[in-house]
């Protein structure tokens, strides 16, 4: 195998279908993405590990010579893991010096997940300091970029995941979403990023759901990757505690059922931000693609807003104790960068009292949202305000608060879904040629809460409709 053998044009889907009817081998399969792996120019990996990818791709292959064994979809392929979870055998640092050196010593449950259906975790993918903005530039290693313009940002916290899709290297990389970090790097790397509902995807059973905003997922460039990983990964632990209900069928049987005529709102105007300024070319992604629905039958009206940049704040006090809760090293908090340094100050700031304030504050926003959007069946919206900004654009370790806002002003409909719990996803739709460069733009379409199946069955609608788009990488 070489990097030329044409495999990373392959879905995780069609690659794990070759890999059962024996056109290719696992090992033959992995070989070929570490080699890809090592050659990345863009920032997407902290750690490959060749020899425990190899040793799983031939145990994986040993257990298709049972003939009684039963492979599932995405078997045999490929599939990083973010550095934010933990991974046994591999390094496990957050991507933050405070923690450099650290090995874990353990599957989490995400892994574990990933692991038992098949998939090969050939390393680990970079994330900025313990996920907390939404760009890719961790210390000690190169930005994580998007393969449609290397001097601009992948996005963030999953930026090495999407830069890892989008540039071929691997068809699918494991993510988290706790404000929008599946989805800002799958609008600025062009690929499908989906978060699941809350409770869809459990953290357990070592780790916890806390507020429930987060979610692992992946990174994909299909609808139907998507689905399939959700099928794995949505099988829960004993004890979670916010259990979602079971589909009807499999994710991935979605994708193929027929969408009626749905109520879809539009949300236009930034929601987290008051000072977001939407570039034009956003702005006309999001007019084509209320044309695309109208032309696919469906009813389309602008959506209201559902709540205020103020009363958002709740959202700003959960993430700050969040981060102000982290374990580190006693000796290593000069070693965080500014911005985590300030969240933590921000969240350690916070009485007990003022906690629960903004609990109470973020459960009123989602009974809000859901009263005054109960009459739309789904809600698209841009992904982010601007399409993917050079590298450094928004970081500013001399302001941290001025970088915390500009995140904000670029991310101004992202943790709407975390707020509220819904699902989302960001697919591929639009693109824009921006100062030479054709450079994609994600729109983002949520549900209901609990109803993945209506939004991956009208998102492999759209990606149909659309057809496929991608970075001239190879």
């Amino acid at each position: 195998m070489t990097p030329t053998s044409g495999l990373e044009h392959l879905s995780g889907l069609d690659l794990s279908a070759r890999i059962v009817a024996g056109e290719v081998t696992v090992p033959e399969v992995v070989a070929d993405a570490l080699e890809r792996a090592h050659a990345d120019t863009f920032g997407a990996w902290v750690h490959i590990d060749d020899e425990g990818a190899m040793a799983q791709a031939e145990e994986l292959q040993r257990q298709l010579a049972d003939p009684d064994f039963a492979p599932g979809p995405l078997f045999g392929v490929p599939c990083p893991i973010k550095d934010l979870n933990s991974a046994d055998g591999m390094p496990m640092e957050g991507g933050s010096a405070a923690l450099r050196g650290h090995l874990a010593t353990w599957d989490d449950g995400v892994v574990t997940r990933l692991k038992e259906a098949g998939t090969v975790a050939i390393g680990k993918t970079s994330t900025p300091e313990f996920g907390l903005p939404c760009y890719t530039e961790p210390e000690g290693h190169d930005p994580a970029v998007t393969p449609w313009d290397p001097t601009r940002m992948a996005g963030g916290s999953s930026g090495g995941a999407a830069a890892s899709v989008a540039a071929g290297q691997v068809p699918i990389a494991q993510g988290s979403d706790g404000g929008g970090s599946i989805r800002i790097p799958a609008s600025c790397c062009g690929l499908v990023g989906l978060k699941p509902s809350r409770g869809r995807v459990s953290a357990g059973p070592y780790a916890i759901d806390g507020p429930g905003l987060g979610s692992a997922g992946v990174l994909s460039r299909t609808v139907r990757d998507t689905a399939a990983a959700l099928d794995i990964l949505s099988v829960g632990w004993p004890g979670d505690p916010y259990p979602a209900p079971a589909p009807a069928g499999s994710y991935l049987s979605a994708c193929d059922h027929p969408v009626g005529k749905l109520r879809i709102g539009v949300l236009a105007e930034p929601v987290i931000s008051d000072t977001a300024i939407v570039h034009p070319a956003v702005t006309e992604a999001l007019t084509r693609t209320v044309s695309l629905l109208t032309d696919l039958g469906h009813d389309v009206e602008p959506a209201p807003r559902p709540f205020t940049a103020e009363q958002w704040d709740s959202f700003k006090v959960v993430w700050a104790v969040g981060a102000a809760t982290i374990q580190i090293p006693e000796d290593a908090e000069d070693q965080l960068r500014p911005l985590t340094r300030w969240l933590r100050n921000l969240g350690a700031g916070y009485s007990a009292l003022e906690l629960a304030r903004a609990m109470d504050g973020i459960q009123k926003v989602t009974r809000r949202t859901a009263e005054l959007w109960d009459d739309f069946d789904v809600v698209i919206c841009p992904t982010l305000a601007q399409p993917p900004l050079p590298v450094g654009a928004i970081r500013d370790d001399a302001d941290p608060a001025a970088d915390f806002d500009a995140q904000c002003e670029f991310t101004p409909w992202s943790s709407i879904w975390n707020l509220t719990g819904r699902p989302a996803i960001s697919l591929p739709l639009r693109t824009a040629r921006i100062d030479g460069v054709e450079l994609p733009i994600g729109i983002t379409v949520g549900a209901r809460m609990n109803d993945e199946t209506l939004l991956l069955a009208l998102s492999a609608q759209l990606e149909e409709a659309v057809g496929p788009t991608g970075p001239s990488v190879s």
